[in-house]
């Protein structure tokens, strides 16, 4: 069976936010009071999402340094108020971040005191700019988007504007030969493999990598609005500027805070977390983009397991980027695509990198 952590490096933080729209997914999997949701870690931020919604959820993670992440901002909400919160991120300025991490330590299980206690850097800049990915798209803002557009022209593609004048300006003023160019080069296979993603995620990737890539990001910039997706804002600005991912909402706090008795956390791969957690089943599955980096007969393999700690109605909800996986056209007599849903859903998917969004339904 093909293993992800036996060809690539968990041994640091990939992602230090994760990169999902978390709106999208739960309004596919509609996490409420009663449901048990299964959920691939990540940051912990998805996570935390469907915790707000009320329902019961393990998170589970391969990664020891993602698995940190989520441990410390379950113990910033436990700990922090709002405001201290969103500086403790590194969303906004706040010069006492070290004494804060005191105060929160001691809600930390062993690993993430360890992890953080090794890692006091990342605590000072803000920890949310601390994973490989959020270093790659520093890059990308402070070397080579300068090259192609003045802040200027950041600012206004930023400023909100309807679908015709957003058209309008990607065609007139932000679509230019150095934009495709450096686009295609920056967001390469080699490169993105080298300084992004782990190049093992490119194993069953055919095709120009950054091609694809670039069609979505025209479709983020034009199709949808631009001055409220907070991962545009992240990737031009360096930060949460004009609006926060759904975890970060205030409105979103304090349903999380009172949420943590319906958290678990576990570190290993997710059909053991199925197994291990399993035996009252499931009503919802967050499995990030999982399918993008194993092959089919191994996908298969998982996917079977999860099927098994379904419940009936269950959903399934997982991205594509690079390689098509649709997972329900191998178990037809047990899982119908809601193919309408998945489309509805993808189509104001902040997230713009992804190519499709599979919303999957047990019979």
């Amino acid at each position: 069976m093909d293993r992800i952590e036996a060809r690539a490096a968990f041994d640091h933080i990939r992602y230090a936010n994760c990169w999902e729209d978390a709106e999208i997914l739960c309004r596919a999997l509609n996490p409420e009071p009663g449901k048990r949701i299964l959920s691939i870690a990540s940051a912990g931020d998805n996570s935390l999402s469907l915790l707000a919604g009320g329902a019961e959820v393990v998170a589970v993670d391969l990664n020891p340094s993602q698995l940190a992440c989520l441990e410390l901002r379950r113990a910033a909400v436990r700990n922090l108020d709002y405001d201290e919160y969103l500086g403790f991120f590194g969303i906004r300025k706040m010069p006492r971040r070290k004494e804060l991490y005191k105060k929160l330590k001691k809600d930390l299980n062993k690993n993430a005191a360890g992890f953080w206690d090794n890692n006091p850097s990342g605590i000072e800049q803000g920890f949310i700019h601390n994973g490989k990915f959020e270093r790659y798209f520093h890059l990308f803002r402070t070397r080579i988007l300068p090259l192609v557009h003045s802040r200027s022209t950041v600012l206004e593609l930023l400023r909100e504007k309807d679908r015709n004048k957003r058209i309008e300006f990607y065609d007139k003023k932000w679509n230019n030969f150095r934009w495709r160019m450096l686009f295609r080069i920056f967001f390469s296979r080699g490169v993105m493999g080298k300084m992004g993603r782990d190049p093992e995620f490119f194993r069953y990737v055919d095709g120009p990598v950054s091609e694809q890539i670039l069609k979505r990001t025209r479709y983020a910039l034009t199709e949808l609005p631009t001055h409220d997706n907070p991962y545009l804002d992240y990737i031009l600005t360096g930060n949460y500027t004009y609006g926060v991912p759904h975890y970060l909402q205030p409105e979103n706090f304090e349903k999380i805070r009172n949420s943590f008795d319906n958290l678990t956390v576990y570190q290993g791969t997710v059909q053991d977390a199925a197994n291990h957690y399993g035996n009252d089943g499931f009503d919802g599955f967050n499995l990030s983009d999982i399918f993008e980096y194993l092959d089919p007969p191994t996908c298969r393999n998982i996917y079977n397991q999860l099927l098994e700690k379904a419940r009936g109605g269950a959903r399934f909800a997982y991205w594509n980027m690079l390689v098509p996986r649709r997972m329900s056209d191998d178990f037809p007599d047990r899982v119908n695509w809601l193919e309408d849903v998945s489309r509805e859903l993808f189509a104001s998917d902040k997230a713009f990198f992804y190519s499709r969004f599979v919303v999957e339904e047990v019979r």
